[in-house]
């Protein structure tokens, strides 16, 4: 119970620490009495502890403490424990008053763990009213007693995110969805760049942002309410599909001068709004947004956007450019030709016409002709010829023009004219020992036989390296792959298996009786019961009649005919030597051998009433001499 209390009491401090607005901090700087502290000089020990309270003409020790209470750890009452000792720490939680006041007390402490409250070890107090303001720095004082003297110092400062004189304002900077700010040293809120209000939470817009139409999320944007738009959400939206119309507010399609219709879409002047024909036609227009234009010779098309172009027939002869007129073309003929297509040659060879080092003829019939180097054609040998432009070079072949032809670098594993065959690297005939050669670019690859490998199936390759046979099976190399020879009582591919020894158990069968079975017993209970009825009848015959013991073992002899008179098979298991029956003439009584192979058999002389009774027995059956399937006989 004890130990709950003070749990209870550690939460409550906890509690109030967190909840507090600051902390008064109190420091013993030094303690001196001369009076004696302990009743024993050696391991003595001391505790300073305040109390902090509301301000008193008239103070008294006595407690509340209502701005509350602390004290140090148990320390050794020598002078460097004492002034090397831990701040005093009391916390608040309510606005600091700045006068309160202040009782100090030395105790004397019995042990060094443990905290007494007995008067008798009290050794100082000092009870005296101060004014203290909000700062981190230290106040310094002096308590001088008629016997002591004691030397403090003492400061009060506000927890984070409290301000103001008595550490009553609240700030916590942040920066999420409930404010966006910073607190300033009395803490008052300063608001982030982009936000304002009282709590900082409303975003500034961008500054040609219409306040009426727009409004922002973040700083510096502008969000358009609906049936607005643009940058700074000062346009309306129009009537959705108006074309060629305005609006003054949201939804309007106020149309354009020779605009008509609700979208604002019938072109009421087609052709003096939009100039639809080209290359100086007329423009007619024929309502409902429709017109009709009239081209000038030379031209053609809807819109006679169309020029009739008389060089598509190439006029120009002898190397002549083709410029196209209006309804019409012209030539600008090379040097030495002239004439409508260029067709009338004006130069001779004595004008060197022949360019790149061409041979000029001349003509019998006026003109010449140029003989061109291997490299160049025209009629004047003018246009260089490219062999190469064509890429002849396959598979990667590089293109080189020797004038006359040109010659192609084949890459490694090609070759022809053109490169345009493959190098059979198989024709060497590279893999050894049967492998199967299968050619490639620049390379090759052989499938092996088995045992061999590498890269030529040169290398004798070991079937058996890798131990496949496990328990002691040794290894072959065959043509199809490994083969095991397992030694007795394993057996698999790898003698992976194990042999269970056979042998065969005598088995008890409870199961239900095969119809054979049930038919044999049937007529053995018949037998059974025929045999005692007729020893019965000859006992009492023999007892009535003593002189006809001939007639009575004729009757015996009677019904042993009677199973005489049965099929062989049943009279050889009724009678037989090795039979479960055995009738002797001599005592007519019936024995009964269970178990006949001897090895746990009893012998019955007189006929059980049980078996009269037809009440069930269990045998066993070996099979020993394999006439069945061991099955057992109930």
């Amino acid at each position: 119970m004890a130990h709950l209390h003070l749990r209870y009491l550690l939460a409550l401090a906890l509690v109030q620490v967190v909840l507090s607005s600051g902390v008064f901090e109190l420091k013993i700087n030094s303690f001196h009495t001369a009076q004696r502290i302990c009743r024993r000089h050696r391991d003595c020990h001391i505790f300073f502890r305040i109390c902090l309270k509301h301000p008193e003409d008239v103070i008294s020790a006595e407690p509340p403490c209502t701005f509350g209470t602390g004290h140090t750890n148990v320390i050794r009452a020598d002078h460097t424990s004492i002034s090397s000792s831990a701040p005093i720490r009391v916390p608040f939680h309510f606005k600091w008053p700045g006068t309160f006041s202040l009782i100090i007390e030395a105790w004397n402490a019995e042990s060094p763990t443990e905290y007494t409250d007995n008067q008798n070890n009290l050794v100082s107090r000092l009870a005296t009213r101060r004014r203290l303001a909000i700062g981190e720095d230290w106040s310094q004082d002096v308590h001088f007693g008629e016997q002591s003297e004691l030397r403090y110092s003492y400061h009060v400062f506000c927890d984070e995110y409290y301000f103001g004189d008595g550490c009553a304002e609240y700030c916590r900077p942040r920066d999420d969805t409930l404010g966006h700010y910073t607190c300033d040293e009395e803490g008052n809120r300063i608001c982030l760049e982009g936000w304002k209000g009282n709590y900082c939470s409303e975003s500034i817009c961008s500054a040609d942002c219409s306040e009426k139409h727009g409004y922002c999320e973040a700083p510096g944007g502008c969000t358009c309410r609906m049936g607005w738009q643009g940058p700074s959400c000062k346009e309306c939206v129009r009537y959705p599909g108006c074309l060629h119309g305005t609006c003054s507010q949201p939804w309007q399609c106020n149309c354009q001068e020779g605009w008509g219709g609700l979208f604002c879409d019938q072109d009421l002047n087609y052709c003096t709004n939009h100039k639809p024909c080209a290359n100086g036609a007329t423009c007619t227009n024929t309502g409902q947004g429709s017109y009709t234009c009239t081209c000038r010779p030379g031209y053609g098309g809807t819109n006679c956007e169309l020029e009739t172009n008389e060089c598509d027939s190439n006029p120009c002869k002898n190397g002549g450019s083709c410029n196209d007129l209006e309804n019409d073309y012209s030539c600008t003929c090379p040097q030495g030709f002239y004439g409508k297509n260029c067709e009338i040659i004006a130069m001779t060879c004595a004008d060197g016409p022949c360019f790149n080092g061409g041979t000029c003829v001349e003509a019998t019939t006026g003109g010449y002709t140029c003989r061109c180097p291997p490299s160049y054609t025209g009629s004047n040998c003018e246009k260089k010829l490219d062999r190469c432009s064509n890429r002849p070079c396959l598979n990667g072949g590089e293109c080189l023009d020797l004038g006359q032809s040109v010659l192609c670098r084949c890459q490694a594993g090609f070759t022809g004219a053109n490169c345009q065959a493959n190098v059979d690297d198989c024709a060497s005939t590279p893999c050894q020992n049967a492998g199967t050669c299968q050619d490639g670019v620049n390379d090759y690859t052989c499938s092996c036989t088995l045992g061999y490998t590498g890269k030529n199936c040169s290398v004798r390759s070991d079937a058996c390296g890798a131990r496949p046979c496990q328990n002691g099976g040794t290894c072959f190399t065959h043509f199809t792959g490994p083969v095991c020879q397992c030694p007795k009582g394993f057996m698999g591919p790898s003698c992976e298996f194990t042999l269970q020894p056979s042998f065969k158990p005598a088995l008890r069968q409870t199961s239900q009786p095969s119809s054979a079975t049930l038919t044999v017993s049937c007529v053995l209970a018949v037998l059974v019961l025929v045999l005692a009825v007729g020893i019965v009848l000859l006992r009492r015959r023999r007892r009535g009649l003593q002189g006809r013991k001939q007639l009575s073992d004729s009757a015996v002899y009677n019904d042993l005919d009677t199973v005489n008179n049965l099929g062989g098979s049943e009279r050889e298991a009724f009678l037989g030597p090795n039979g479960l029956f055995k009738i002797s003439n001599g005592t007519a009584r019936l024995s009964l051998s269970l178990c006949p192979d001897g090895r746990s058999g009893y012998r019955q002389n007189t006929v059980d009433s049980s078996l009269v009774r037809g009440e069930r027995q269990d045998f066993m059956w070996r099979d020993e001499a394999g006439l069945g399937s061991g099955a057992g006989l109930r």
